[in-house]
Protein backbone atom coordinates (compact mmCIF):
# COMPACT_ATOMS: atom_id res chain seq x y z
CA UNK A 1 0.00 0.00 0.00
CA UNK A 2 2.79 2.44 0.91
CA UNK A 3 4.62 1.51 -2.33
CA UNK A 4 1.47 2.25 -4.32
CA UNK A 5 1.08 5.62 -2.57
CA UNK A 6 4.69 6.57 -3.36
CA UNK A 7 4.38 5.54 -7.03
CA UNK A 8 1.11 7.47 -7.41
CA UNK A 9 2.67 10.54 -5.81
CA UNK A 10 5.64 10.40 -8.19
CA UNK A 11 3.38 10.09 -11.24
CA UNK A 12 1.23 12.98 -10.04
CA UNK A 13 4.33 15.06 -9.47
CA UNK A 14 5.59 14.33 -12.98
CA UNK A 15 2.29 15.33 -14.56
CA UNK A 16 2.17 18.57 -12.56
CA UNK A 17 5.72 19.57 -13.54
CA UNK A 18 7.28 20.71 -16.80
CA UNK A 19 9.03 17.34 -17.18
CA UNK A 20 6.19 16.05 -19.34
CA UNK A 21 5.34 19.39 -20.90
CA UNK A 22 5.92 19.81 -24.61
CA UNK A 23 8.57 22.42 -25.34
CA UNK A 24 7.95 24.70 -28.31
CA UNK A 25 10.44 26.94 -30.11
CA UNK A 26 9.31 29.77 -32.38
CA UNK A 27 12.37 30.58 -34.47
CA UNK A 28 13.37 32.66 -37.48
CA UNK A 29 11.52 35.76 -36.28
CA UNK A 30 12.19 39.47 -35.97
CA UNK A 31 11.30 39.65 -32.29
CA UNK A 32 10.71 42.85 -30.30
CA UNK A 33 9.91 43.36 -26.63
CA UNK A 34 10.19 46.26 -24.19
CA UNK A 35 11.36 45.36 -20.70
CA UNK A 36 10.43 48.75 -19.21
CA UNK A 37 13.91 50.15 -19.71
CA UNK A 38 14.61 49.56 -23.37
CA UNK A 39 13.43 47.94 -26.58
CA UNK A 40 15.04 44.54 -27.13
CA UNK A 41 15.35 42.46 -30.30
CA UNK A 42 15.55 38.66 -30.42
CA UNK A 43 15.45 35.83 -32.96
CA UNK A 44 13.56 33.03 -31.17
CA UNK A 45 11.52 32.22 -28.07
CA UNK A 46 11.07 28.88 -26.31
CA UNK A 47 8.13 28.02 -24.06
CA UNK A 48 6.63 25.08 -22.18
CA UNK A 49 3.00 24.94 -21.08
CA UNK A 50 2.04 28.56 -20.33
CA UNK A 51 5.50 29.93 -19.50
CA UNK A 52 8.41 31.30 -21.51
CA UNK A 53 11.58 29.24 -20.91
CA UNK A 54 14.15 31.25 -22.81
CA UNK A 55 14.55 34.13 -25.22
CA UNK A 56 17.30 33.76 -27.84
CA UNK A 57 19.19 36.86 -28.91
CA UNK A 58 21.31 37.33 -32.05
CA UNK A 59 24.45 35.55 -30.83
CA UNK A 60 22.71 32.76 -28.90
CA UNK A 61 22.88 29.20 -30.21
CA UNK A 62 19.46 27.64 -30.74
CA UNK A 63 18.68 24.26 -29.08
CA UNK A 64 18.65 21.09 -31.13
CA UNK A 65 16.82 17.81 -30.60
CA UNK A 66 13.69 15.95 -31.59
CA UNK A 67 11.95 16.65 -28.30
CA UNK A 68 11.22 20.27 -29.29
CA UNK A 69 8.27 21.38 -31.39
CA UNK A 70 9.67 23.91 -33.84
CA UNK A 71 7.66 26.68 -35.49
CA UNK A 72 9.23 28.57 -38.38
CA UNK A 73 8.32 32.24 -38.10
CA UNK A 74 9.47 32.76 -41.71
CA UNK A 75 11.16 36.04 -40.85
CA UNK A 76 7.94 37.68 -39.66
CA UNK A 77 7.71 39.94 -36.60
CA UNK A 78 6.98 38.47 -33.17
CA UNK A 79 5.67 40.74 -30.40
CA UNK A 80 4.36 40.22 -26.89
CA UNK A 81 0.58 39.98 -26.90
CA UNK A 82 -0.82 43.50 -26.98
CA UNK A 83 -2.89 44.80 -24.07
CA UNK A 84 -5.90 47.10 -24.30
CA UNK A 85 -6.04 48.96 -20.99
CA UNK A 86 -9.59 50.22 -21.51
CA UNK A 87 -12.32 48.34 -23.38
CA UNK A 88 -15.85 47.08 -22.85
CA UNK A 89 -15.93 43.39 -23.70
CA UNK A 90 -19.63 42.62 -23.24
CA UNK A 91 -20.72 45.78 -25.08
CA UNK A 92 -18.35 44.88 -27.91
CA UNK A 93 -19.68 41.33 -28.10
CA UNK A 94 -23.25 42.64 -28.23
CA UNK A 95 -22.32 45.23 -30.85
CA UNK A 96 -21.16 42.43 -33.15
CA UNK A 97 -24.77 41.24 -33.35
CA UNK A 98 -26.53 44.62 -33.55
CA UNK A 99 -26.93 47.35 -36.16
CA UNK A 100 -23.54 48.86 -37.02
CA UNK A 101 -23.75 52.64 -37.46
CA UNK A 102 -20.11 53.74 -37.21
CA UNK A 103 -19.67 54.68 -40.85
CA UNK A 104 -23.05 56.31 -41.45
CA UNK A 105 -22.96 59.64 -43.27
CA UNK A 106 -26.30 61.11 -42.15
CA UNK A 107 -29.31 60.53 -39.92
CA UNK A 108 -31.18 59.10 -42.90
CA UNK A 109 -28.27 56.78 -43.71
CA UNK A 110 -28.27 55.53 -40.11
CA UNK A 111 -32.04 54.86 -40.25
CA UNK A 112 -31.53 52.94 -43.49
CA UNK A 113 -28.86 50.76 -41.80
CA UNK A 114 -31.23 50.01 -38.91
CA UNK A 115 -34.03 49.09 -41.30
CA UNK A 116 -31.71 46.73 -43.22
CA UNK A 117 -30.50 45.16 -39.99
CA UNK A 118 -34.07 44.56 -38.83
CA UNK A 119 -34.94 42.85 -42.12
CA UNK A 120 -32.12 40.38 -41.51
CA UNK A 121 -33.06 39.94 -37.83
CA UNK A 122 -36.87 40.12 -37.75
CA UNK A 123 -37.24 38.05 -34.56
CA UNK A 124 -35.68 40.65 -32.27
CA UNK A 125 -38.19 42.24 -29.88
CA UNK A 126 -35.93 45.28 -29.38
CA UNK A 127 -33.91 46.72 -32.24
CA UNK A 128 -30.46 47.75 -31.04
CA UNK A 129 -27.51 49.41 -32.68
CA UNK A 130 -24.39 51.38 -31.97
CA UNK A 131 -21.97 53.84 -33.49
CA UNK A 132 -23.89 56.90 -34.70
CA UNK A 133 -22.01 60.17 -34.45
CA UNK A 134 -23.79 63.37 -35.41
CA UNK A 135 -20.46 65.17 -35.67
CA UNK A 136 -19.72 63.12 -38.80
CA UNK A 137 -23.01 64.18 -40.39
CA UNK A 138 -23.30 67.31 -42.50
CA UNK A 139 -25.98 68.92 -40.34
CA UNK A 140 -23.99 68.16 -37.14
CA UNK A 141 -27.30 67.87 -35.26
CA UNK A 142 -28.64 65.24 -32.88
CA UNK A 143 -31.03 62.76 -34.57
CA UNK A 144 -34.71 62.48 -33.62
CA UNK A 145 -37.27 59.82 -32.83
CA UNK A 146 -39.37 60.98 -35.78
CA UNK A 147 -36.95 59.65 -38.36
CA UNK A 148 -37.12 56.19 -36.75
CA UNK A 149 -40.88 56.33 -36.24
CA UNK A 150 -41.47 56.22 -40.01
CA UNK A 151 -40.28 52.61 -40.04
CA UNK A 152 -40.65 51.47 -36.43
CA UNK A 153 -44.03 52.35 -34.93
CA UNK A 154 -44.67 49.32 -32.73
CA UNK A 155 -41.20 48.03 -31.84
CA UNK A 156 -38.73 49.88 -29.59
CA UNK A 157 -35.45 51.02 -31.15
CA UNK A 158 -32.43 51.89 -28.97
CA UNK A 159 -29.22 53.08 -30.63
CA UNK A 160 -26.03 53.91 -28.69
CA UNK A 161 -23.98 56.90 -29.73
CA UNK A 162 -20.41 55.99 -30.68
CA UNK A 163 -19.09 56.99 -27.23
CA UNK A 164 -21.82 55.17 -25.28
CA UNK A 165 -22.82 58.41 -23.56
CA UNK A 166 -26.07 59.06 -25.44
CA UNK A 167 -29.00 57.01 -26.75
CA UNK A 168 -31.11 57.69 -29.83
CA UNK A 169 -34.53 56.07 -29.46
CA UNK A 170 -37.88 56.04 -31.21
CA UNK A 171 -41.24 57.11 -29.78
CA UNK A 172 -42.22 53.55 -28.88
CA UNK A 173 -39.11 53.25 -26.71
CA UNK A 174 -39.82 56.63 -25.08
CA UNK A 175 -43.37 55.47 -24.37
CA UNK A 176 -42.19 52.18 -22.84
CA UNK A 177 -39.75 54.09 -20.61
CA UNK A 178 -42.44 56.57 -19.58
CA UNK A 179 -40.45 59.55 -20.90
CA UNK A 180 -42.63 62.50 -21.83
CA UNK A 181 -42.84 66.27 -21.61
CA UNK A 182 -43.63 65.90 -17.91
CA UNK A 183 -40.56 63.80 -17.13
CA UNK A 184 -38.16 65.68 -14.88
CA UNK A 185 -34.49 66.02 -15.73
CA UNK A 186 -32.13 63.49 -14.18
CA UNK A 187 -29.11 64.64 -12.17
CA UNK A 188 -26.02 64.11 -14.29
CA UNK A 189 -28.09 63.56 -17.42
CA UNK A 190 -30.08 65.36 -20.09
CA UNK A 191 -33.24 64.64 -22.05
CA UNK A 192 -32.86 66.54 -25.33
CA UNK A 193 -36.11 68.45 -25.91
CA UNK A 194 -37.71 70.60 -28.61
CA UNK A 195 -38.90 74.19 -28.14
CA UNK A 196 -42.12 72.94 -26.55
CA UNK A 197 -40.27 70.74 -24.04
CA UNK A 198 -41.09 67.44 -25.73
CA UNK A 199 -38.37 64.73 -25.78
CA UNK A 200 -36.83 64.57 -29.24
CA UNK A 201 -35.44 61.05 -28.91
CA UNK A 202 -31.91 61.55 -27.51
CA UNK A 203 -30.97 60.81 -23.89
CA UNK A 204 -27.55 61.81 -22.55
CA UNK A 205 -25.56 60.15 -19.73
CA UNK A 206 -27.61 59.49 -16.56
CA UNK A 207 -30.87 60.08 -18.46
CA UNK A 208 -30.09 56.85 -20.34
CA UNK A 209 -30.86 54.93 -17.15
CA UNK A 210 -34.57 55.64 -17.70
CA UNK A 211 -34.34 53.51 -20.84
CA UNK A 212 -31.94 50.88 -19.54
CA UNK A 213 -34.42 50.06 -16.77
CA UNK A 214 -36.91 48.85 -19.40
CA UNK A 215 -34.62 46.84 -21.68
CA UNK A 216 -34.88 43.11 -20.91
CA UNK A 217 -31.85 41.74 -19.08
CA UNK A 218 -29.57 39.29 -20.86
CA UNK A 219 -29.76 35.65 -19.90
CA UNK A 220 -26.62 34.02 -18.53
CA UNK A 221 -26.23 32.13 -21.81
CA UNK A 222 -26.57 35.31 -23.89
CA UNK A 223 -23.93 36.98 -21.75
CA UNK A 224 -21.45 34.14 -22.21
CA UNK A 225 -22.10 33.98 -25.94
CA UNK A 226 -21.42 37.71 -26.31
CA UNK A 227 -18.23 37.48 -24.22
CA UNK A 228 -16.98 34.48 -26.22
CA UNK A 229 -17.72 36.26 -29.50
CA UNK A 230 -15.87 39.36 -28.30
CA UNK A 231 -12.78 37.58 -26.97
CA UNK A 232 -12.34 35.61 -30.19
CA UNK A 233 -12.58 38.81 -32.22
CA UNK A 234 -10.11 40.61 -29.93
CA UNK A 235 -7.54 37.81 -30.17
CA UNK A 236 -7.79 38.01 -33.95
CA UNK A 237 -6.49 41.61 -33.94
CA UNK A 238 -3.60 40.80 -31.59
CA UNK A 239 -5.04 41.51 -28.14
CA UNK A 240 -4.17 38.87 -25.56
CA UNK A 241 -5.33 40.90 -22.54
CA UNK A 242 -7.99 43.53 -21.92
CA UNK A 243 -8.84 45.72 -18.95
CA UNK A 244 -12.64 45.51 -18.96
CA UNK A 245 -13.64 49.00 -17.88
CA UNK A 246 -16.56 48.55 -15.51
CA UNK A 247 -18.73 45.45 -15.24
CA UNK A 248 -21.69 44.38 -13.13
CA UNK A 249 -22.61 41.30 -11.12
CA UNK A 250 -23.99 39.15 -13.97
CA UNK A 251 -20.96 39.89 -16.13
CA UNK A 252 -18.61 39.03 -13.26
CA UNK A 253 -20.48 35.79 -12.65
CA UNK A 254 -20.20 34.83 -16.32
CA UNK A 255 -16.46 35.49 -16.35
CA UNK A 256 -15.93 33.40 -13.23
CA UNK A 257 -17.88 30.48 -14.72
CA UNK A 258 -16.00 30.74 -18.00
CA UNK A 259 -12.69 30.87 -16.13
CA UNK A 260 -13.64 27.80 -14.10
CA UNK A 261 -14.57 25.94 -17.30
CA UNK A 262 -11.41 27.01 -19.17
CA UNK A 263 -13.43 29.07 -21.68
CA UNK A 264 -11.53 32.38 -21.48
CA UNK A 265 -10.19 33.24 -24.91
CA UNK A 266 -7.94 36.07 -23.69
CA UNK A 267 -6.91 37.50 -20.31
CA UNK A 268 -9.41 39.80 -18.64
CA UNK A 269 -8.50 42.33 -15.95
CA UNK A 270 -11.99 43.36 -14.86
CA UNK A 271 -12.94 46.58 -13.06
CA UNK A 272 -15.95 46.50 -10.74
CA UNK A 273 -18.54 49.03 -11.95
CA UNK A 274 -19.30 51.46 -9.12
CA UNK A 275 -22.83 51.92 -10.53
CA UNK A 276 -23.71 48.25 -10.01
CA UNK A 277 -26.57 47.91 -7.46
CA UNK A 278 -24.52 45.09 -5.92
CA UNK A 279 -21.27 47.08 -5.87
CA UNK A 280 -20.84 46.96 -2.09
CA UNK A 281 -21.32 43.21 -2.13
CA UNK A 282 -18.70 42.79 -4.86
CA UNK A 283 -16.28 45.09 -3.07
CA UNK A 284 -16.71 43.05 0.09
CA UNK A 285 -15.59 39.89 -1.70
CA UNK A 286 -12.13 41.38 -2.20
CA UNK A 287 -9.75 40.62 -5.05
CA UNK A 288 -10.13 37.62 -7.34
CA UNK A 289 -7.47 35.91 -9.42
CA UNK A 290 -7.90 32.64 -11.31
CA UNK A 291 -5.19 30.02 -10.93
CA UNK A 292 -4.15 30.42 -14.59
CA UNK A 293 -4.13 34.25 -14.38
CA UNK A 294 -6.76 34.48 -17.11
CA UNK A 295 -9.14 36.48 -14.90
CA UNK A 296 -8.18 39.18 -12.42
CA UNK A 297 -10.42 41.52 -10.42
CA UNK A 298 -8.56 44.08 -8.30
CA UNK A 299 -9.87 47.46 -9.46
CA UNK A 300 -12.95 49.69 -9.54
CA UNK A 301 -14.31 51.86 -12.36
CA UNK A 302 -16.01 55.15 -11.47
CA UNK A 303 -17.31 57.70 -13.99
CA UNK A 304 -16.95 61.39 -13.17
CA UNK A 305 -18.42 62.95 -16.34
CA UNK A 306 -19.73 62.26 -19.83
CA UNK A 307 -18.13 62.53 -23.27
CA UNK A 308 -16.98 65.43 -25.42
CA UNK A 309 -18.96 64.56 -28.54
CA UNK A 310 -22.30 64.65 -26.71
CA UNK A 311 -21.15 67.70 -24.70
CA UNK A 312 -21.35 65.72 -21.49
CA UNK A 313 -17.66 66.14 -20.61
CA UNK A 314 -17.45 68.50 -17.62
CA UNK A 315 -15.53 71.68 -18.45
CA UNK A 316 -14.35 74.49 -16.16
CA UNK A 317 -15.56 77.15 -18.59
CA UNK A 318 -18.43 77.03 -21.09
CA UNK A 319 -18.23 74.94 -24.23
CA UNK A 320 -16.79 77.08 -27.00
CA UNK A 321 -19.64 75.99 -29.28
CA UNK A 322 -22.42 76.12 -26.66
CA UNK A 323 -22.55 79.16 -24.34
CA UNK A 324 -23.90 78.61 -20.81
CA UNK A 325 -23.19 74.87 -20.96
CA UNK A 326 -20.32 73.26 -19.06
CA UNK A 327 -21.20 69.57 -19.43
CA UNK A 328 -22.29 67.02 -16.86
CA UNK A 329 -20.85 65.74 -13.60
CA UNK A 330 -22.34 62.31 -12.93
CA UNK A 331 -21.88 62.51 -9.15
CA UNK A 332 -21.87 65.27 -6.60
CA UNK A 333 -18.39 66.00 -5.23
CA UNK A 334 -19.37 64.33 -1.97
CA UNK A 335 -20.61 61.17 -3.71
CA UNK A 336 -17.52 60.91 -5.91
CA UNK A 337 -15.13 61.36 -2.98
CA UNK A 338 -17.02 58.79 -0.92
CA UNK A 339 -16.94 56.19 -3.73
CA UNK A 340 -13.24 56.69 -4.33
CA UNK A 341 -12.37 56.52 -0.65
CA UNK A 342 -14.54 53.45 -0.03
CA UNK A 343 -12.81 51.62 -2.89
CA UNK A 344 -9.32 52.59 -1.74
CA UNK A 345 -10.05 51.49 1.81
CA UNK A 346 -11.20 48.13 0.45
CA UNK A 347 -7.77 47.75 -1.17
CA UNK A 348 -8.90 48.29 -4.78
CA UNK A 349 -7.17 50.29 -7.46
CA UNK A 350 -9.47 53.18 -8.45
CA UNK A 351 -9.83 53.91 -12.16
CA UNK A 352 -11.89 57.05 -12.71
CA UNK A 353 -13.32 58.17 -16.04
CA UNK A 354 -12.61 61.86 -16.61
CA UNK A 355 -12.75 63.60 -19.98
CA UNK A 356 -13.37 67.32 -19.40
CA UNK A 357 -10.81 69.55 -17.68
CA UNK A 358 -13.16 70.13 -14.75
CA UNK A 359 -13.76 66.41 -14.23
CA UNK A 360 -10.01 65.75 -14.47
CA UNK A 361 -9.20 68.46 -11.95
CA UNK A 362 -11.84 67.20 -9.51
CA UNK A 363 -10.64 63.61 -9.87
CA UNK A 364 -6.94 64.52 -9.48
CA UNK A 365 -7.77 66.72 -6.48
CA UNK A 366 -9.53 63.74 -4.92
CA UNK A 367 -6.56 61.50 -5.63
CA UNK A 368 -4.21 64.00 -4.02
CA UNK A 369 -6.29 64.07 -0.84
CA UNK A 370 -7.36 60.43 -0.66
CA UNK A 371 -4.09 58.72 -1.62
CA UNK A 372 -2.48 60.53 1.28
CA UNK A 373 -5.35 59.68 3.66
CA UNK A 374 -5.54 56.01 2.71
CA UNK A 375 -1.81 55.54 1.99
CA UNK A 376 -2.61 53.74 -1.27
CA UNK A 377 -0.12 55.23 -3.75
CA UNK A 378 1.13 51.70 -4.39
CA UNK A 379 -2.27 50.77 -5.84
CA UNK A 380 -1.45 52.85 -8.96
CA UNK A 381 -4.78 54.61 -9.26
CA UNK A 382 -5.73 55.74 -12.76
CA UNK A 383 -7.51 58.43 -14.72
CA UNK A 384 -9.40 56.80 -17.57
CA UNK A 385 -9.19 58.97 -20.72
CA UNK A 386 -7.48 62.07 -19.19
CA UNK A 387 -8.67 63.71 -22.37
CA UNK A 388 -8.84 67.47 -21.72
CA UNK A 389 -6.34 68.59 -19.09
CA UNK A 390 -5.36 71.92 -17.67
CA UNK A 391 -1.65 72.26 -18.37
CA UNK A 392 -1.10 72.73 -14.63
CA UNK A 393 -2.60 69.30 -13.92
CA UNK A 394 -0.25 67.38 -16.22
CA UNK A 395 2.75 67.20 -13.79
CA UNK A 396 0.45 65.91 -11.03
CA UNK A 397 0.20 62.45 -12.61
CA UNK A 398 3.83 61.58 -11.90
CA UNK A 399 3.83 63.40 -8.57
CA UNK A 400 0.84 61.41 -7.29
CA UNK A 401 1.82 58.13 -8.97
CA UNK A 402 -1.43 58.00 -10.95
CA UNK A 403 -1.59 56.50 -14.44
CA UNK A 404 -3.02 58.13 -17.56
CA UNK A 405 -5.13 55.44 -19.24
CA UNK A 406 -5.60 56.95 -22.72
CA UNK A 407 -6.92 55.95 -26.11
CA UNK A 408 -4.96 57.27 -29.09
CA UNK A 409 -7.72 56.77 -31.67
CA UNK A 410 -9.94 59.16 -29.70
CA UNK A 411 -7.68 61.99 -30.88
CA UNK A 412 -7.86 61.08 -34.55
CA UNK A 413 -11.62 60.43 -34.32
CA UNK A 414 -12.30 63.65 -32.40
CA UNK A 415 -10.00 65.98 -34.36
CA UNK A 416 -12.89 67.31 -36.47
CA UNK A 417 -14.88 68.50 -33.45
CA UNK A 418 -12.61 68.73 -30.40
CA UNK A 419 -11.33 72.24 -31.03
CA UNK A 420 -14.88 73.41 -31.76
CA UNK A 421 -15.85 72.14 -28.32
CA UNK A 422 -12.96 73.58 -26.29
CA UNK A 423 -11.32 76.33 -28.37
CA UNK A 424 -7.73 77.03 -29.34
CA UNK A 425 -6.33 77.45 -25.81
CA UNK A 426 -7.84 74.45 -24.00
CA UNK A 427 -6.94 72.19 -26.92
CA UNK A 428 -3.27 72.57 -25.89
CA UNK A 429 -3.97 70.25 -22.94
CA UNK A 430 -6.05 67.79 -24.98
CA UNK A 431 -4.88 64.30 -25.98
CA UNK A 432 -1.54 65.50 -24.63
CA UNK A 433 0.56 62.32 -24.81
CA UNK A 434 3.93 63.99 -25.34
CA UNK A 435 3.33 66.52 -22.57
CA UNK A 436 2.42 63.71 -20.17
CA UNK A 437 5.43 61.60 -21.15
CA UNK A 438 7.73 64.60 -20.79
CA UNK A 439 6.30 65.06 -17.29
CA UNK A 440 7.25 61.39 -16.55
CA UNK A 441 3.68 60.09 -16.48
CA UNK A 442 2.93 56.46 -17.35
CA UNK A 443 0.48 56.11 -20.24
CA UNK A 444 -1.47 52.85 -20.56
CA UNK A 445 -2.91 52.57 -24.05
CA UNK A 446 -6.28 51.24 -25.12
CA UNK A 447 -9.11 51.87 -27.55
CA UNK A 448 -12.31 52.15 -25.47
CA UNK A 449 -13.90 49.62 -27.82
CA UNK A 450 -16.67 49.50 -29.01
CA UNK A 451 -16.44 53.32 -28.98
CA UNK A 452 -13.48 52.83 -31.33
CA UNK A 453 -12.39 49.74 -33.22
CA UNK A 454 -10.36 47.46 -30.92
CA UNK A 455 -7.54 46.89 -33.42
CA UNK A 456 -4.41 47.97 -31.47
CA UNK A 457 -2.52 48.74 -34.68
CA UNK A 458 -5.01 51.54 -35.30
CA UNK A 459 -3.99 52.93 -31.90
CA UNK A 460 -0.27 52.52 -32.59
CA UNK A 461 -0.73 54.34 -35.90
CA UNK A 462 -2.64 57.21 -34.29
CA UNK A 463 -0.07 57.49 -31.49
CA UNK A 464 2.81 57.95 -33.91
CA UNK A 465 1.22 59.92 -36.78
CA UNK A 466 -1.67 61.84 -35.13
CA UNK A 467 -3.42 61.11 -38.45
CA UNK A 468 -6.49 59.21 -39.58
CA UNK A 469 -6.22 56.26 -41.94
CA UNK A 470 -6.34 58.59 -44.94
CA UNK A 471 -3.16 60.12 -43.47
CA UNK A 472 -4.88 63.40 -42.73
CA UNK A 473 -3.98 66.03 -41.79
CA UNK A 474 -0.70 65.80 -43.70
CA UNK A 475 1.55 66.93 -40.88
CA UNK A 476 -0.55 65.31 -38.14
CA UNK A 477 -3.11 66.89 -35.83
CA UNK A 478 -1.12 68.76 -33.16
CA UNK A 479 1.78 66.49 -34.06
CA UNK A 480 3.86 68.00 -31.24
CA UNK A 481 1.94 65.62 -28.94
CA UNK A 482 2.84 62.45 -30.91
CA UNK A 483 4.73 59.45 -29.50
CA UNK A 484 7.59 57.54 -31.05
CA UNK A 485 6.81 54.00 -32.18
CA UNK A 486 8.85 52.64 -29.25
CA UNK A 487 6.86 54.73 -26.76
CA UNK A 488 3.56 53.73 -28.34
CA UNK A 489 4.55 50.05 -28.31
CA UNK A 490 5.53 50.35 -24.64
CA UNK A 491 2.12 51.88 -23.83
CA UNK A 492 0.36 48.83 -25.36
CA UNK A 493 2.61 46.29 -23.64
CA UNK A 494 4.66 46.66 -20.47
CA UNK A 495 3.09 49.95 -19.34
CA UNK A 496 -0.42 48.61 -19.87
CA UNK A 497 0.60 45.54 -17.86
CA UNK A 498 1.98 47.83 -15.14
CA UNK A 499 -1.33 49.70 -15.07
CA UNK A 500 -3.03 46.40 -14.23
CA UNK A 501 -0.44 45.23 -11.64
CA UNK A 502 0.52 42.44 -14.04
CA UNK A 503 3.95 43.52 -15.29
CA UNK A 504 5.59 40.53 -13.58
CA UNK A 505 3.65 38.01 -15.68
CA UNK A 506 2.77 39.72 -19.00
CA UNK A 507 3.67 42.76 -21.11
CA UNK A 508 7.04 41.58 -22.39
CA UNK A 509 8.71 38.46 -23.73
CA UNK A 510 11.01 37.38 -20.92
CA UNK A 511 11.90 34.09 -19.24
CA UNK A 512 9.35 33.12 -16.61
CA UNK A 513 6.55 35.25 -18.02
CA UNK A 514 3.38 33.97 -19.62
CA UNK A 515 3.59 32.71 -23.18
CA UNK A 516 1.42 35.43 -24.73
CA UNK A 517 2.63 36.65 -28.12
CA UNK A 518 1.56 37.49 -31.65
CA UNK A 519 3.13 37.00 -35.08
CA UNK A 520 2.39 39.83 -37.52
CA UNK A 521 2.90 40.34 -41.25
CA UNK A 522 5.09 43.46 -41.19
CA UNK A 523 7.72 45.09 -39.01
CA UNK A 524 6.05 48.08 -37.33
CA UNK A 525 9.47 49.43 -36.27
CA UNK A 526 10.87 49.70 -39.78
CA UNK A 527 7.92 50.42 -42.10
CA UNK A 528 6.66 53.92 -42.85
CA UNK A 529 4.44 54.98 -39.92
CA UNK A 530 1.46 55.66 -42.18
CA UNK A 531 1.25 51.91 -42.89
CA UNK A 532 1.16 50.71 -39.27
CA UNK A 533 -2.64 50.52 -39.17
CA UNK A 534 -2.64 48.00 -42.03
CA UNK A 535 -0.78 45.39 -39.95
CA UNK A 536 -2.37 41.93 -39.99
CA UNK A 537 -2.05 39.37 -37.21
CA UNK A 538 -1.00 35.94 -38.49
CA UNK A 539 -1.08 34.00 -35.20
CA UNK A 540 -1.94 34.68 -31.57
CA UNK A 541 -0.83 32.64 -28.55
CA UNK A 542 -2.39 33.06 -25.10
CA UNK A 543 -1.06 31.09 -22.13
CA UNK A 544 1.02 29.01 -24.54
CA UNK A 545 -2.00 28.00 -26.59
CA UNK A 546 -2.48 29.06 -30.20
CA UNK A 547 -5.85 30.76 -30.61
CA UNK A 548 -8.05 29.55 -33.45
CA UNK A 549 -9.69 32.52 -35.19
Amino acid sequence: MNHLKITTAIIASLFSSNLLAATTLIENVQGYSHNGEQLQQFKAVQFSDDKIDKVYFSTDKLPQGNDIIRIDGKGKTLLPGLIDAHGHVLSYGLSLSSAELYSTSSEQDAVKQVVEFNKLNPSKSWVKGRGWNQVQWQNNAFPTAKSLDKYFKDIPVVLDRVDGHALWVNSKALEMAGISKETKEVDGGQIIRDAQGNPTGVLVDNAMNLMFAKIPALTAQQTKQALTRAMKSLAKVGLTSVHDAGIEFDNIDAYKEMSRDNEMGIRINAMLGAWDPRFNEQLGKGHFSSSDDMLLINSVKISADGALGSRGAALIEDYSDMPHHKGLLLHSNEELTALMKQSMQAGFQVNTHAIGDNANKIVIDNYEQLISETKTKALRHRVEHAQILQLSDIPRFHKLGIIASMQATHATSDKNMAEDRVGSERIKGAYAWRSLLNAKAVIAAGSDFPVEYPNPFFGLHSSVTRQDQQNQPESGWYSNEAMTITEAFKSFTIDAAYAGHQEKIIGSIESGKKADFILIDQNIFTIKPEHIWKTQVLNTWVNGQKVEF
